[in-house]
């Protein structure tokens, strides 16, 4: 088991690593470059330009390492389609983007329309494979409480807010990065001490990430887009829920929860009070950068408080 984890990160490391010196220069050659809206911080503006859809390589790398581990009764499927469904919804969102020069992309009901889509399809296959909707409570071993009917609404809560949340995260260079390797490894972790059958995409995960964020780092040379980062929230989303510990994915998954809080308090407040706002910009990595914080503190500070939650995780499984 563990030989097979350890080939996973270096088969999806190494797919990674060779794929973004290839792809950066075809990206800017075809122009592919990432538009800054003026509104945002304006240091980022000398950033337009710099080649994004980088979450091809990030899907490449899990979709052939994962390809190696799949069988018939292999648990890798369902994240596997998580992971791609949701990353090809971000890819038509990048793709209209650069492309198709619409710089929102995908309307709000667009986006959220195909992902419940998607989400619907995973919802049937977690119904229909569990017999007891229940939840296991953090830091109460062996303590579960049934939910009922409520399991599924609270999936779509989860899995929708979850990749959300990874997508407000992508706004500086190596953040969602950062974060989601901490949490891939958890998920790793997790999977190799349960025998649950996961471990190998969730250590491709983390191995495509190593060799991403090589190039994602501040300056970086490349951006995921939305390609990457709703493939990755797709991700997370699943693995709690093949885990059965969507309640544990609360805590180590902090940041996302935050950025999506920052966003939601941010645009609520200023409807409420006619303009006014509770940051200086959200979500919340931008008020920090606007209070002074460099890209690479907020990066460092963000992975490592998860690095901590994971272990605290793990301490509460």
């Amino acid at each position: 088991m563990i030989n097979n984890v350890i080939k996973a990160v270096l088969i999806s490391f190494s797919i990674s690593v060779i794929m973004c010196p290839v792809l950066i220069p075809f990206l800017r050659r075809l122009k592919f470059g990432q538009y800054i809206r003026n509104e945002g911080p304006k240091e980022h503006l000398k950033k337009s330009g710099t080649p994004t859809m980088g979450g091809l390589v990030i899907l490449c790398s899990i979709v052939i390492t994962s390809l190696m581990y799949i069988d018939d009764n292999n648990k890798i499927i369902p994240v596997l389609f998580m992971t791609l469904g949701f990353g090809l919804i971000g890819f038509l969102d990048d793709y209209i983007k650069v492309v198709m020069k619409r710089s929102m992309g995908l309307t709000p009901i667009q986006k959220l329309s195909l992902q419940l889509v998607v989400t619907t399809v995973f919802a049937i296959y977690i119904y229909n494979n569990n017999e007891n909707m229940y939840l296991h409570v953090p830091f109460f071993e062996g303590v579960v409480i049934d939910i009922g009917f409520i399991y599924i609404p609270l999936l779509y809560v989860v899995v929708i807010g979850t990749v959300n949340g990874a997508n407000f995260t992508d706004g500086l260079d190596g953040l969602v990065s950062g974060v989601t390797i901490m949490i891939a490894v958890f998920f790793t972790v997790i999977g190799i001490v349960n025998n649950s059958g996961t471990e190998p995409i969730s250590a491709a995960v983390a191995g495509s990430l190593l060799g991403f964020i090589l190039y994602n780092s501040y300056p970086a040379s490349i951006f995921m887009g939305d390609t990457g980062s709703l493939a990755l929230g797709g991700f997370v989303a699943s693995m709690a829920y093949m885990l059965n510990m969507p309640l544990i994915l609360m805590l180590v998954a902090l940041v996302y929860v935050i950025e999506v809080l920052s966003v939601i308090i941010q645009v609520t407040y200023f409807k409420i009070t006619n303009g006014n706002r509770i940051f200086k910009m959200a979500p919340i990595h931008h008020h920090l950068e606007m209070c002074g914080w460099s890209e690479t503190r907020i990066v460092t500070v963000f992975s490592t408080i998860t690095a901590i939650l994971c272990i605290i995780g793990y301490l509460a499984i």
